[in-house]
């Protein structure tokens, strides 16, 4: 099988890290062409900073890291230092990067590697606000066509939402991107809080990490440790969501997710509900499919295949 071509894109924060990490230790599945960077859970300087410092982490320096939009579209910056930790990667102590920053801009890079591509052949993971990616899309609307497939962590239905009463944090904070995003006519699979709230990391699940007994596994036991004490007291969950390792996890499996193939509309302009994910599960309008929304998953299995492949790094 040939390894799938992705660009990440993303904010890390500690989930954000994990997917990297996920990714990095896939390469039979998956070849990461490169990693973008947008603010959101912290600012764009930490967030292309942590880049870095998780690609050296997982000892791959050779993977170019671009900087990209520093704000969203239409409105400021809003972030989740209460979540993850001033730094963005508050848990582990980990060093800073000594591998470069790419000069071009992660827009730029996008395009030219989009365009550089035959059609079909790259997918886009964004873990973060989409930005980036409606950016490229407004200033080359040719590359829509060109993209495999856009798989993405954010949203919510079931699960409401996780920063305002009705909207996911990724949506929320640039919703006007996501609207470009999801009108853009490209195959989209959404990775909503209803599935990545079942992806729990348990007592059990992190003691494996940390077991693991290597600087990554246990620096990913130290993040979700840390991640954890803000969803446990938030929601009385057993453990800590990981939200944006859905992403990579159904490159490499599929088969551990289910979903319906159904229209999703972006609120943009309503003070209430700003950034709402409208998935018509029930199909009770007559607004065509435009994302793959997924519900379920195999959580056993999810962290069985994170486990192992964070285990080879």
């Amino acid at each position: 099988m040939t390894p799938r071509k992705i660009i990440i894109d993303t904010d890390p924060g500690q989930d954000d890290a994990v997917a990297i990490l996920l990714a990095l230790g896939s390469p039979d599945e998956i070849e990461v062409l490169g990693i973008t960077a947008v603010a959101g859970n912290v600012p764009l300087a930490l967030t292309e900073k942590n880049t870095r410092i998780v690609c050296e982490l997982a000892g791959r320096p050779d993977i170019p890291v671009y900087a990209g939009c520093d704000r969203p579209l239409g409105r400021p910056l809003v972030t989740a230092e209460h979540v993850h930790g001033q730094t963005g990667l508050d848990g582990p102590s980990l060093p800073d990067p000594t591998m470069p920053l790419q000069a071009q801009h992660a827009v730029d890079y996008i395009i030219d590697t989009l365009r550089a591509h035959d059609a079909g052949t790259v997918t886009l993971c964004p873990l973060g606000p989409l930005t980036n990616i409606a950016t490229a899309l407004q200033r080359a609307p040719d590359i829509a066509e060109k993209v495999q497939q856009i798989v993405l962590m954010g949203g919510a239905y079931f699960e409401v939402g996780n920063i305002t009463p009705a909207a996911e944090f990724n949506i929320y904070v640039d919703p006007q991107a996501a609207d470009i995003v999801f009108q853009s006519g490209i195959d989209i699979v959404v990775m909503p809080l209803d599935v990545t709230h079942k992806a729990l990391v348990t007592a059990a699940r992190n003691d494996a990490f940390r077991n693991i007994g290597t600087p990554v596994g246990i620096a990913v036991a130290q993040m979700t440790e840390f991640f954890e004490r803000f969803d446990k007291e938030k929601y009385g969950s057993a453990g800590a969501p990981l939200h944006d390792p859905c992403v990579t996890a159904y490159l490499i499996r599929p088969d551990l997710f289910t979903g319906r193939h159904v229209n999703v509309q972006i609120e943009t302009t309503s003070e209430l509900t700003l950034g709402m994910t409208v998935a018509d599960w029930w199909h009770v309008t007559d607004r065509a499919p435009n994302a793959t929304f997924i519900g379920d998953l195999d959580a056993d299995g999810f962290f069985a295949l994170l486990t192992e492949r964070i285990a080879r790094l």
